[in-house]
This record gives structure tokens, sequence and C-alpha cells, in this order.
């Protein structure tokens, strides 16, 4: 048994902080929540001294194979060396205070295996194996010289290329049975590609639809990567589930995704990133002129996510050693949304994106104690999350403290 107690509670759901609680933890989980102070013979005791707990944070949008800003290099790169990048990358962002996250394109049953495992240090990871691009689409990173692709043959360290209902329907079969939490589709036109403008609409109405009645026959969603508002909007018609980036979103795509109870997970600080690092790591020049082109956009489309209500979930995208700038998501939507937005953003909007409401990103009787201590007040104040390394106490996963 373990117990917290002097802390300030944000529980994930509500908009006010508790004070002087104290969290008894017994098996892995909370096993409940007292105002004023638990005290136990039988239990390890940590005194929080007035610090304020939060839910373990949850990052939707991660790719924790992205060795390099330049997707493609990753291709060239030995497995066993990208394979230990991953778990430093895993490690780093556990030590952030993520207890959970969403790879969106790379990683795969055995990463996932060796994190439940204990053999890495890092979140609980939530995978898709590869992503489903078309010939010449987002995840198609083939040179100009390199001929063409057809069927499902090709594949690259995050995407697979499928072309057609039944070469889609094949390889969203595979990820499944690979054990995917999820299908990543890839529906429109990307910075990271070569060849792709960013208006490019992809994959067919009868293609998408196929992806995502399999991954509905498993009892799974499909998450999407789209920019433009017709690529956002045909994919909520056809049943996506969440929606990656939408930097160019509009009111009526906006509209469209409260109404059919999707979400959109934006993405900004990644273009912050590549904006000012992204040549010197790396990320090609084609690439970096696209960025140009969505940067501002991407902030923009946060008011009007916010001014139409949609389900609104914390996403990162950061690539190679730009992952260390992952607590900058929090500072660039809160120049839109309340601290206690942002974090229940990253906290319980996305356990339920995750499909694990009320299991993880929230403190209650009976949730995993996923948990991350924060000297100061994050609710008030988000500059308090930008810098863990002087601000994060502690980190419990299922209630074991997290060596920082």
């Amino acid at each position: 048994m373990l117990i917290i107690k002097h802390c300030r509670l944000f529980d994930g759901l509500n908009d006010t902080v508790k004070d002087n609680q104290s969290v008894v933890i017994e098996d892995g989980r909370i096993h409940y929540i007292v105002d004023g102070v638990e005290t136990s013979q039988h239990a390890e005791v940590i005194d929080a001294a007035g610090a304020t707990l939060t839910p373990g944070l949850i990052d939707a949008h991660v790719h924790v194979l992205a060795a390099s800003a330049s997707l493609k290099q990753v291709d060239f790169m030995a497995p066993s060396y990208v394979s230990q990048f991953a778990h430093h990358s895993l490690r780093a962002m556990l030590r952030r205070g993520f207890t959970s996250v969403r790879d969106a394109a790379g990683a795969d049953y055995g990463l996932a295996q060796a994190v439940e495992e204990g053999l890495i240090d890092g979140p609980r990871l939530f995978y898709c194996g590869k992503a489903l691009s078309q010939t010449g689409g987002h995840g198609d990173w083939t040179p100009f010289e390199g001929g063409c692709l057809c069927g499902c043959g090709a594949s690259t360290s995050i995407s697979r290329i499928a072309d057609g209902v039944e070469n889609v329907q094949h390889a969203a079969r595979d990820e499944l049975r690979r054990g995917a939490n999820h299908i990543k589709i890839m529906a429109g036109g990307g910075v990271a590609s070569p060849s792709d403008p960013i208006d490019v609409l992809q994959y067919t109405e009868d293609e998408i639809r196929a992806i995502v009645w399999e991954a509905k026959a498993w009892g799974k969603y499909c998450l999407a990567h789209a920019y433009i508002p017709e690529a956002v909007s045909r994919c909520l018609e056809y049943g996506v589930r969440s929606i990656e980036h939408a930097n160019l979103i509009d009111r009526p795509a906006c509209e469209l995704a409260k109404q059919r109870e999707a979400f959109i997970v934006p993405t900004v600080s990644t273009y912050e990133a590549l904006a000012k690092h992204g040549k010197a790591m790396g990320f090609p020049a084609v690439s970096c002129a696209k960025v140009e082109d969505v940067r501002q956009q991407g902030l923009d489309a946060l008011d009007l996510l916010r001014d139409t209500g949609v389900q609104v979930g914390f996403g990162s995208d950061l690539l190679g050693d730009m992952q260390r700038y992952q607590m900058r998501e929090f500072m660039l939507r809160g120049e839109t949304f309340s601290p206690v937005e942002v974090l229940k953003q990253a906290t319980s909007v996305n356990a339920r994106l995750l499909e694990r409401e009320g299991d993880v990103g929230v403190i209650r009787p009976g949730a995993l104690a996923d948990l991350a201590l924060w000297e100061g007040n994050p609710d008030e104040n988000l500059g308090v999350l930008e810098y863990p390394e002087k601000t994060l106490k502690a980190v419990f996963k299922e209630g074991r403290r997290v060596s920082l």
C-alpha cells in the first residue's frame, strides 16, 4: 500500500483542485481518496507537502521510432539503433510525466510488449503498426527516380503502401493481426513526405470505408492524417474517429466532428520545432517549405476548435531529437485554452480517445495509479509543466514510483 498525503489534487475531470488530499494506492490502482491526512502503519507514505498531483499525462500522437527528422533516413538505419532510440524516447517521455502514449505509426507489438514486461522503462504504449498510405501518399518516401510501386508489397519504417479496396483490407487486417490498437490512414497531403502537396486528397471513399470497416470489425477505430477541410470532412463522414493535425480545418468540418463525437488532435509544437530546428536536424528542404504553409494556421485552428466545442486531444508529433520539446505543446495550447482545459486534453479527454475512459487519465477509485506530482500549480500556470526536470517531483505508473 502507498499513501500520498498533503497534495493538491487535480483529478483530470473537474475544473477545481482540492487541497490537502490523501490518495491511497493498493495493487497498482487507486483504492480511495480522503480529505485530510490518511496514515497506516502498513503503508509507505509520501508527503506531497502541498504539491499538485495530476493523472499521468497522455500524448496521443508520438512517433517513438522516428530516430531522425527525415523519416526517409530512418529506413536506412540499423534496426538495433532505431530500437535503442525508441527505448530512449519512451524513457524520456515517462520522465516528463507521460504514463501512456499513442504511437501514430511505426511502433509494433514487440515494443509494446517490452514496455509491458518491464524490459523498457516507458509509458503504456498504444500502437497502430504501420500507417496505410496510397502510392504517392503521405507515407510514400519513394524517390522520383525510384520507379513505380503498386499493390501492398512496399513499406517504410512508419508506413505500408496499399492501393485499392482489396489491398487496403489486407493491410488493415495484417496490422490488426499483429495486435494494433488502432489503424492509421494517410488521408491527405503532408509536410514530411516528398511528393504530395498539402491540399491533395488521398484514398477513395471505398478504400477509407473498407479500412474503417475492418477496424470496427475488430472493435478498434481509425485515425487519419488530414490537413484541409475536405480531407477532414470526408474521413469523418466515412467513420474515422480521430483526425490528426487538421491545421486548415474550417467551421463546417469542426461542427461535423462535434456531431460525430469524433476527436481532433492538433500537434502545434512540431511545426514550431521544425521551423526552428528542422533544417539543422536533417528535415528535407521541400518539407521545411511546407512547414511555413501550415504553421500559423495550426495555431489559428485552436481558436476554432475551442469555439465549436470539439473534443480536442493532446498530441505532439515530434521527430528525432526534437522530441525533447514535447512539453512546449502545453504552452502553445495555453495561448488559446485555459490551463485546466489543456490538462484535461492530456488526461481524461485522451483517455476517452484511447477507449480507456475511467481507467487512465483520471484520479478516482478503481483507476490505475498513473500519477504525476508537480511542484507548483499547473492548473493555474502551464509553465509549471514546461521544464519537468525542475518541477516534476515524482511519477507513478500503476503505483510504482519511476526513477527520475
